[in-house]
């Protein structure tokens, strides 16, 4: 028997990279914290890319929803986790 729990673990430095690349900073720039749209100047297009970027890399369908409540890298990486852990999503204040 295979284990595959580590296959839907997302590694947080690993998306860190994922999103600077995409957001075009360096990795100190973004931490965990940073709001993208807020302090790091996301606009609707570079957020279309960081969809489209993160639903291939990860194979997940982002909805509108999950879009909302993904503002950080923080959040972005508890949601990842919770749709490939198919656990129950947090509420976004709380991410």
């Amino acid at each position: 028997m295979t284990d595959t729990s580590n296959s839907t673990v997302v590694d947080l430095e690993q998306l860190r990279a994922t999103i600077a690349d995409v957001l075009e900073l360096s990795l100190d720039e973004l931490t965990d914290d940073a709001r993208f749209v807020e302090d790091l100047g996301v606009d609707s297009l570079i957020g279309l890319e960081l969809q489209i970027t993160l639903e291939v890399q990860y194979g997940v369908r982002l909805t509108e929803a999950d879009l909302r409540r993904a503002t950080s890298l923080h959040s972005a990486h508890r949601l990842l986790t919770a749709l490939l852990t198919e656990t129950d999503l947090p509420a976004p204040e709380r991410l």
